[in-house]
């Protein structure tokens, strides 16, 4: 798998623990940087693929990237 939008992602360099909040306000830091990132939907693509249980990944929480996931199983 490719991984090159990881090199361009607006929080390349960031202290990783924004991007692991413990509660869901707090992750609206990191979710403010995504909301800026160019690469956005490769990352939350990459999260939703390899089921990525923590975090915020492109943009999304774990319990909006469950909600993406069965959204997407009634559509398909």
């Amino acid at each position: 798998m490719n991984f090159v939008w990881r090199e361009l992602g607006a929080c390349r360099g960031l202290d990783p623990e924004v991007f692991f909040p413990e509660t869901d306000e707090e992750a609206e830091v990191a979710k403010d940087v995504c909301a800026l990132c160019d690469v956005r939907v490769a990352c939350l693509e990459h999260a939703l693929a390899s089921r990525e249980k923590v975090g915020v990944w492109g943009g999304t929480t774990e319990r909006e990237r469950r909600r993406i996931v069965r959204q997407r199983r009634r559509t398909a």
